[in-house]
């Protein structure tokens, strides 16, 4: 058992430094690999388990891929520079800085974001118009983004400290990612 225990602070010590020394990789890797697991999930349910041989269809490693790619390169980046930012500028957990933090994050940061999702998502699917899907469902993505981020945000400015925000989120959009997942496989 002592060893078990030794061998977890040990990984937690050799975790904290490399969050330490390569916050914007650590941070990628983890987003990154939650994000993708995200798409996975759905495409193992919605592939795999909710439908019955013959009619399984194996999983779209592209899809996979541009989820990689929007997980590790693009959002974990952004965040990362974001958060820098909101924490520098909002300091504290005052009311008041957290309700300038969750607006700001909410109604600033939020929509291009999620603009960015539908337009990349669909130039690396090469679709003809990339902006058709933004512009069908970016108010419904939105809206739900709404109910789901300002209470996960909350706990995030209130109870997480600066250094994890970006894999806290990480976690939280695993979750949220799930449900845009679900909302881009929707016809509108």
């Amino acid at each position: 058992m002592a060893n078990s225990i030794s061998m977890v602070n040990r990984v937690s010590t050799a975790v904290k430094a490399l969050f330490k020394k390569y916050p914007m990789a650590s941070n990628a890797v983890v987003y990154g690999t939650l994000i993708t697991g995200a798409e996975f999930t759905q495409q193992t349910v919605t592939k795999k388990l909710l439908v019955k041989p013959p009619h399984q269809e194996p999983i779209d490693t592209g899809s996979l891929g541009r989820y990689a790619i929007m997980g590790t390169l693009i959002y974990p980046n952004v965040l990362y520079i974001w958060y820098q930012w909101l924490d520098s500028r909002y300091v504290g957990t005052a009311t008041k800085t957290i309700v300038k933090k969750l607006l700001l994050d909410q109604f600033v940061l939020t929509p291009p974001l999620l603009c960015a999702f539908f337009i990349i998502m669909s130039a690396m699917e090469r679709k003809a118009d990339i902006f058709e899907e933004c512009r069908k469902k970016m108010i419904p993505t939105f809206q739900m983004s709404c109910m789901f981020w300002l209470p996960a945000q909350t706990l995030n400015f209130v109870f997480v400290p600066p250094v994890a925000r970006v894999v806290y989120v990480g976690t939280c959009a695993f979750i949220w990612v799930n449900i845009l997942v679900w909302i881009k496989r929707q016809q509108y």
